[in-house]
């Protein structure tokens, strides 16, 4: 009696202290970086492993920093791309003080429509770069430098810098970040070390341009006017800079990366409210229209 009474006690305990180890568990998973940095970094693992293979056939350059994998219709360029990535390399890295991992994989295409399939795109769709879950994809440089310096152009005005940016957004951020903010750190960082700019409308006719709030671009920044999209992105993040310094665009990243949501982030790293800031960047854009 003694034994079976003793059973009937220690079972319910048993379940007691499961159901708490599940909570346990439960908690720490939603709240712990460690399991979100180990999926984080097994995913972007993944896929660069699955475009390795995919693109196994390709010759490769690698260098210090990068692997650059190209077919026959780039290999003349190859090397052209290759010493534009690691010229960027460090000054890229400096900005964010942060070094990935291991070497990056940039994989060139020969034409706008191989590019596009890589993502189910339609084939009109037009990019000189892409940055996806930890690969660089660059289009041939043949396809948009007509003319002058090919070497000097592609450097200059190439999208290394650019899609560099994109990764280690998506590093430091554990892929947790708005897509105008990428966009937006991007091109700051693009404009900053190579001096190029994309073509912002609002600059030449701001009589007649609508200006997005961060929620419209947020949900649909691929159906809007890709040039102001863009444009208003830059201006967001030059406007912290401003405002703020510098460091507190790259700060956003790090409390991003913690599991901080936007508006939680800009408060922590600037002590301002998000919500201020995003309503003194409209009224200043509507002024620049008045203006």
């Amino acid at each position: 009696m003694f034994g079976e009474r003793s059973f009937f006690i220690v079972k319910p305990l048993w379940g007691l202290m499961i159901i708490i180890f599940i909570l346990m568990l439960s908690f720490w998973l939603r709240t712990s970086l460690y399991p979100k940095r180990v999926f984080f970094n097994y995913s972007r693992l993944f896929s660069r492993e699955n475009t390795n293979f995919v693109t196994r056939n390709y010759e490769r350059i690698s260098t210090e920093h990068f692997i650059i994998k190209y077919g026959e219709a780039n290999r003349e360029n190859a090397p052209i791309v290759a010493e534009a990535a690691e010229e960027i390399y460090e000054p890229v890295i400096r900005m964010f003080n942060f070094e990935p991992p291991r070497p990056t994989m940039v994989v060139m295409y020969p034409d706008s429509a191989s590019l596009a399939e890589t993502f189910g795109w339609d084939k009109t769709e037009k990019a000189m770069g892409v940055y996806w879950a930890g690969t660089i994809r660059i289009l041939n440089p043949d396809e948009w430098i007509i003319d002058g310096n090919k070497r000097q152009t592609f450097i200059r005005e190439g999208p290394m810098a650019h899609e560099f940016a994109h990764l280690l957004v998506d590093h430091i951020t554990l892929g947790n970040y708005p897509r105008w903010y990428t966009e937006g750190v991007a091109q700051y960082v693009e404009k900053k070390i190579t001096g190029f700019e994309l073509f912002n409308p609002a600059k030449y006719n701001n009589q007649s341009v609508e200006y997005y709030d961060f929620t419209t671009l947020e949900q649909a920044f691929d159906q809007l006017d890709q040039g102001l999209a863009y444009g208003q992105c830059l201006q967001a993040i030059e406007l912290i800079a401003e405002q703020y310094g510098e460091d507190k665009v790259f700060a956003i990243l790090d409390y991003l990366g913690q599991g901080y949501d936007m508006k939680q982030s800009f408060a922590k790293a600037t002590g301002q409210s998000f919500d201020r800031f995003e309503y003194e960047l409209l009224a200043m854009q509507q002024h620049d229209i008045a203006v």
